[in-house]
């Protein structure tokens, strides 16, 4: 089973519109509420790929009873942690296209000490039970940021493959304990780590350096370009296929879905790569989020060919089992 760990969850009240008209009054026609956050995000989508999961989450306030009733809704196996403050929210608006205008996100909801080392011990206790661990998402507050990293290293303890998709705080604390697996944007990577990522070499010496902590598989996608992977120290890139983009928002985390779903079904790295790359491009062509079936992500699985970049791997029996 897949353990998802999501810090900062959001609830997303989204407004359509027949027109959106700025600097007028406007009226919506619809409202409805969807659950969002990364790690839910890739529960999502693991249960569109028939994957066991679980989600651990926070929750909180009226907003969080929305959540949990959306959650529920679409049969996402959640664990909450209860905090005092409100669960953060944000407002989108669509027009009758489909098209997502814009997103208005409120503050982050406050999470004490308290809460975040109660959060601390339900993981520990989840971690121990499952096979793979993926930690996604933002650090709502300072007193959240070590529990990704914390994770790792409950995770190392127990002998489970962690994935690790954060940024910020959160993501330079995690790196120091070696994730199994890592995946980011590159514009995350080159805000945190004040690091440059432009060309290949750039990119590949990066790579190594996680290699060199000790991380055995990366991942850095940058939207329609060209994807960088490693496994340990073997370097891979991969053209993502062409799409007509309606809106990319979770495709990381489809992406993510389609990492650990591999891992998870013991497909070799190839497979799995080009499986996520897939995932992350179908989720693009839809308005919706992490809601991609087989045969949407399927279509591109043929067409993506993974070649290697530096010295070669033989082509043995390359399972996950690392």
């Amino acid at each position: 089973m897949i353990l998802t760990v999501t810090l900062n969850p959001l609830l997303e009240r989204r407004l359509d519109f027949e027109k959106l008209e700025p600097g007028k009054n406007n009226r919506a026609e619809r409202e409805y509420f969807r659950a969002g956050g990364k790690g839910i995000n890739v529960s999502r989508q693991l249960n569109l790929l028939n994957v066991k999961n679980t989600a651990l989450t926070f929750i909180g306030g009226n907003n969080g009873k929305i959540f949990r009733r959306i959650i529920e809704e679409e049969r996402i196996l959640p664990v909450y942690v209860n905090m005092k403050s409100e669960l953060r929210w944000a407002t989108v608006a669509f027009e009758k296209t489909g098209e997502r205008l814009t997103t208005l996100f409120a503050p982050n909801h406050y999470v004490s000490e308290r809460e975040a080392a109660e959060f601390e011990k339900r993981m520990e206790r989840m971690i121990a039970n499952c096979s793979i661990v993926v930690f996604a998402g933002s650090s709502p507050h300072p007193n959240t940021d070590y529990l990704f990293a914390r994770g790792v290293e409950i995770a190392h303890e127990h002998d489970k493959i962690s994935v690790v998709d954060t940024y910020g705080n959160a993501l330079k604390l995690a790196l120091e304990k070696a994730p199994t697996v890592i995946h980011n944007n590159i514009e995350e990577l080159k805000s945190t780590l004040n690091i440059e990522l432009k060309t290949e070499k750039e990119k590949r010496h990066f790579l190594y350096s996680l290699y060199e902590k000790g991380i055995k598989m990366a991942f850095l996608t940058n939207g329609k370009n060209t994807v960088y992977a490693s496994k340990f120290d073997f370097h891979y890139k991969i053209s993502p296929p062409k799409i007509h983009e309606k809106d990319a928002t979770g495709s990381g985390d489809a992406f993510v879905a389609g990492i650990a779903s591999g891992l998870e079904n013991g497909l070799t790295f190839d497979e799995f790569t080009r499986k996520a790359i897939s995932l992350g491009a179908a989720n693009a062509e839809s308005f919706e989020t992490c809601s991609v079936s087989p045969e949407e992500y399927g279509k591109f699985l043929s067409c993506l060919t993974l070649k290697t970049v530096g010295k070669k791997m033989k082509l043995i029996d390359d399972s996950p089992t690392i």
